[in-house]
C-alpha cells in the first residue's frame, strides 16, 4: 500500500515540476499558436488594353524573373507605331522644308541688304523653332507607341509564385487594373499575433523558432524584426443606417489584445514550402 501511495507521490510531484518548468518557459520565452505566413504579393497589371493572345503559365506555377506572362493582343500597337513614324517623317520633312526656307531667305538678305523684311526673317525663323518642336513631339509619340508595344508582353516581375490565375485566352484585360496575383518567392515572413501582456520585454533581433501546423515535425529560426505598433479598434466601427457597432463583453473580464510580431526567417530547408495564411506556433526567446 505505501508503494502505490509513494508511486502516487513521485508521478505528481514529477508532474507539477514539469508544469512548472513549463509554465516558467513560457514566462520566459513568450509563445503563440496565433501565427500566420506573410509575403509580399504583386498584382500583376497590364500598362495597356486589349485582348488577351497568348498565356505562358498555369495556375499555381512557379515563375522566374522575366518569365513571359500572357501577351496582350499587339495588332493595335503596331499599327499605333507604324503611324507614330510615318508623322516623325513627315515632320521631318515640315522641318526640313522651313530650315531651307529659312536658309534661302538668309543668303538673299545677305546678297542684298533689304530684299527680305526682318518681320518676313522672324517668320522663317519661327517655323523652323515649330517644326523642330513638332519634330520632337514625333519622337516622343514614337517612344510611347514602343513603349506600349513591349507592355503587350506581360513578364514577371521577380520570382515568385502565380496564384489565382482565373484568366484565359480571349479574356479583354484593362490598362492598370489587376489581372493575377504574385507571390514573391524571396519576402516570405511570419507574423505571431502576440498578448500585449507579453510583448513588454520583446526587443528587435531576439530569436525566434516558427512551427507551421502544415509541417510540425521542423523547427524553423528566425529572429524578431518588428513590433507592431497598433491595432485596428473594433467597437465603436460604424455599422448598419451609421450606427457604431459595440460588442457586449463582461464587466469582469478584460481580454489582453494581440500585437503582431514580425519575425524573419533565417533558412527555410528545401523540403518546406511556405503558404501565404499557413497557421504556424510562434515562439521568442528572450
Amino acid at each position: 500500500m505505501m508503494k502505490r501511495y509513494l508511486i502516487t507521490a513521485i508521478l505528481t510531484v514529477a508532474a507539477c515540476t514539469a508544469g512548472y518548468a513549463s509554465y516558467s518557459h513560457y514566462e520566459q520565452n513568450p509563445w503563440t499558436r496565433d501565427g500566420q505566413v506573410r509575403a509580399d504579393i504583386i498584382q500583376i497589371t497590364p500598362r495597356v488594353t486589349g485582348t488577351i493572345v497568348d498565356i505562358a503559365v498555369k495556375d499555381n506555377q512557379r515563375v522566374a524573373r522575366g518569365d513571359l506572362l500572357f501577351v496582350v493582343d499587339p495588332k493595335p500597337y503596331q499599327v499605333a507605331l507604324l503611324q507614330a513614324k510615318a508623322a516623325q517623317e513627315q515632320a521631318l520633312a515640315l522641318l526640313n522644308k522651313a530650315e531651307n526656307e529659312l536658309s534661302r531667305a538668309t543668303g538673299l538678305e545677305a546678297r542684298s541688304h533689304g530684299a527680305v523684311s526682318t518681320l518676313t526673317l522672324d517668320n522663317f525663323k519661327t517655323a523652323v523653332e515649330s517644326a523642330a518642336a513638332n519634330v520632337s513631339l514625333a519622337h516622343a509619340q514614337v517612344e510611347q507607341a514602343e513603349l506600349n508595344l513591349s507592355y503587350t508582353r506581360v513578364v514577371a516581375p521577380t520570382d515568385g509564385y502565380i496564384t489565382n490565375l482565373r484568366h484565359h485566352i480571349g479574356a479583354q484585360v484593362i490598362a492598370n487594373s489587376p489581372v493575377v496575383a504574385l507571390i514573391d518567392e524571396n519576402s516570405f515572413w511570419v507574423e505571431g499575433f502576440f498578448k500585449e501582456t507579453d510583448i513588454a520585454d520583446l526587443d528587435v533581433e531576439q530569436p525566434a523558432r516558427v512551427v507551421l501546423l502544415s509541417d510540425q515535425n521542423v523547427t524553423l529560426e528566425g529572429e524578431v524584426e518588428s513590433i507592431g505598433y497598433g491595432i485596428s479598434k473594433t467597437d465603436g466601427s460604424t455599422g448598419n443606417a451609421l450606427l457604431p457597432n459595440v460588442n457586449p463583453n463582461f464587466q469582469w473580464i478584460r481580454l489582453a489584445q494581440r500585437i503582431p510580431v514580425k519575425v524573419k526567417l533565417n533558412a527555410v530547408p528545401e523540403d518546406v514550402q511556405l503558404r501565404v495564411g499557413a497557421t504556424a506556433s510562434v515562439q521568442v526567446h528572450k
